[in-house]
């Protein structure tokens, strides 16, 4: 007796639903981002196509905003890889109602709105915060680096950049000399009707690159310059001259060598910044910078915190890399209550209990700071920033694969940062939505505010 198999007909024609509503389950994340989409003022985007003129009509921009944050949501940014999922995706199909745009269009969209669209962060934290996954009560701060879209063999350092122009203008020099010497023999040879204002090969690809070297050098120069006004306005000494290991790539002039997560090698990258929110992990703000230490990062990012919220939270968490007496006492003035170690601390450091008996008036900012997280409060508090940004930096970075800017210099991969947090925020509403701490008429709620 031959085994009974279920049935399986290649060839059967089938009929899809005729609504798309019908082709994923109800609860699909598909249609919860098109229904935020919804709520979403896109007005910034469509005033660009007010005044156009084009002949044939763009794509839609809801359309395309969907799809890329549902791209961004599920760790798919490539452009190109967005126009393969169009085709065989069926969630991409839902949102894009089977339009499919390439991605050249997709990527374009991204770059003219990019502004627009990193501005989204701010809507989709509104509506987070309406959605009561906001609550401030404590803050942790902390970066990580992200691979920029260039590579750090394509930098120099400025006494390297010194030696190479040195020696790539004797070369040209050189080679000027040789094309004279060809120019006058074969005007000897063939006359002087010949065009023969054709640059060498040689000789193109030689003055291309020392014109790069010459920006590049005048670029470090002129920021050494610019540092040294700033020192000499703190009365600080600064030679205003480059140091010779300053690096300048050529790729992304503004991404920097920074050292790996671990540390134990360097990449060209950007320093992302984010707080995070502890009652649901929403992240409510995010930055980056081009500096590689933390230190200095701390009062902007609350700053960016109470901006984007309307409010500071109640306490705040980061690791020592951030740490200042002046950034402790400027954030306490504030009325914030700061959790950050002025000494390096493992995850499995052991620190021994708190002194017993009033704290001493005179102790200065670093030993009471050290004193504080001894306690079992400060313990607790300080304990709050392992599980709040490093899980989503994890989220972002090894679940959905967030490991390299796609676009260049720092306002873009600025930009791009903001989105990739877009969507991590999103999910978090999701979550919430589908775990039942947001019903179906509390969110019908939040998104007709």
């Amino acid at each position: 007796m031959s085994k009974v198999f279920r049935p399986y007909e290649p060839n059967q024609d089938f009929l899809m639903p005729t609504s798309m509503r019908d082709w994923l389950p109800t609860d699909h994340l598909a249609y919860f981002i098109s229904d935020i989409v919804d709520q979403l003022d896109l007005s910034t985007i469509l005033v660009r196509y007010a005044s156009e003129e084009r002949g044939y009509p763009p794509y839609h921009p809801a359309m395309m905003v969907r799809v890329l944050l549902y791209a961004y949501c599920i760790g798919v940014p490539s452009s190109r890889k967005i126009e393969k999922r169009l085709c065989e995706d069926i969630a991409f199909r839902v949102l894009a109602a089977n339009n499919t745009p390439d991605f050249r269009t997709i990527s374009d969209f991204r770059k003219d709105h990019l502004k627009a669209l990193s501005g989204l962060f701010l809507q989709v934290l509104k509506l987070c915060q309406k959605a009561g996954l906001v609550k401030l009560g404590h803050v942790a701060l902390d970066g990580t680096k992200i691979k920029a879209n260039a590579s750090k063999h394509k930098a120099m350092s400025y006494k390297r950049m010194k030696e190479e122009e040195a020696r790539l203008e004797a070369e040209v020099a050189a080679l000027m000399k040789k094309a004279e010497a060809v120019d006058k023999e074969e005007d000897c040879r063939y006359g002087k009707d010949k065009r023969g204002d054709e640059l060498p090969k040689e000789l193109a690809f030689r003055e291309s690159r020392l014109k790069k070297i010459k920006e590049a050098r005048e670029a470090l120069e002129d920021e050494a310059k610019a540092e040294a006004e700033v020192a000499a306005s703190a009365n600080k000494k600064h030679t205003g001259v480059p140091d010779d290991k300053a690096q300048r790539n050529f790729t992304d002039p503004e991404s920097r060598i920074m050292p790996a997560p671990g540390g134990k090698h360097f990449i060209q990258a950007y320093n992302a910044q984010a707080a995070v929110d502890s009652a649901h992990q929403v992240i409510v703000a995010a930055e980056i910078t081009n500096k590689p230490a933390d230190r200095g990062q701390a009062e902007p990012m609350m700053k960016v915190v109470k901006e984007n919220t309307g409010q500071l939270p109640r306490q705040m968490s980061a690791d020592a890399g951030y740490f200042s007496s002046d950034a402790v006492k400027n954030l306490t003035a504030q009325g914030i209550d700061v959790y950050m170690p002025p000494d390096k601390m493992g995850h499995r450091t052991a620190l021994p209990p708190a002194p017993r008996g009033r704290i001493p008036k005179d102790l200065s900012v670093v030993d009471r700071m050290r004193r504080k997280l001894r306690t079992k409060k400060g313990k607790e508090r300080y304990g709050l920033r392992k599980e709040l940004p490093e899980p989503v930096f994890g989220q972002i970075k090894q679940a959905r694969g967030f490991r390299q800017f796609l676009l260049r210099g720092e306002d873009k991969a600025g930009g791009e940062w903001k989105i990739i947090c877009v969507g991590h925020n999103l999910l978090k509403l999701f979550g919430a939505h589908r775990n039942g701490l947001l019903s179906q008429r509390a969110l019908a709620t939040v998104l007709a505010q």
